[in-house]
């Protein structure tokens, strides 16, 4: 039996960042609608990595940004979101993800990361909530919290920031298509929040052929 061609999704994305929590619907209608012909691949990606200083929560410009850009796109999407009181580094979060991907269960805590920011405000940068995040979704924060402290994915974090460095990523999210090599064919780079059908037009690229960028 022939095994089904894939298209891997390789998604960079911060939890501090709006416009990659507004993304995720487009992923999952993308997840749905092609099944088993596609897989998803979340990788980290730091905004503001230390010492580059984090956004004031209570900044103009930051408000501005959220009236003219997050919220109506937050509407037009379906997708509850408020400005987070706090704008903490992201590291830990992505160390916690890490963690939670070795153990195969990064798709939960992936998304509960977003919600706890995005819709409830935490401070995802701090230890008790990352452990409490990974309690509620069935993790074994104990373990979770061994792993934090003495800096066991700290390494792998770090190489896929290095990739991302090296692929000149800049800004996120960024969708990373790459074919199966039975398909063949060139990666294909969706940059920004984009709608649906420009995801699903990079996918139905890479399943079926055609030159260009999407």
């Amino acid at each position: 039996m022939t095994a089904t061609p894939t298209v891997r999704l390789v998604v960079w994305s911060d939890y501090v960042c709006p416009f990659c929590y507004l993304e995720m619907p487009v992923l999952e209608r993308v997840l749905e609608d092609y099944g088993d012909q596609i897989a998803i691949d979340w990788r980290p990606f730091e905004l503001r990595p230390d010492p580059v200083p984090t956004l004031d929560p209570d900044g103009d410009d930051l408000h501005e940004v959220w009236e003219r850009s997050v919220y109506p796109m937050a509407e037009e999407r379906g997708v509850t979101i408020r400005l987070p009181p706090v704008q903490p580094r992201s590291r830990r979060a992505h160390e916690a993800a890490a963690y939670a991907r070795s153990v195969g269960q990064l798709g939960v805590l992936h998304s509960a990361l977003f919600r706890a920011f995005f819709e409830e405000g935490l401070d995802i940068g701090d230890e008790r909530v990352l452990l409490d995040l990974a309690a509620t979704v069935g993790l074994d924060a104990g373990a979770l919290l061994d792993a934090l402290r003495s800096g066991r994915f700290r390494e792998v974090v770090e190489a896929d920031l290095r990739l991302a460095q090296r692929m000149g990523l800049t800004g996120v999210p960024a969708i990373v298509v790459v074919p199966d090599e039975t398909l063949g064919g060139p990666p294909l780079l969706v940059s920004g929040a984009q709608p649906y059908e420009q995801v699903a037009g990079a996918v139905e690229q890479a399943l079926f052929g055609g030159a260009g960028s999407a």
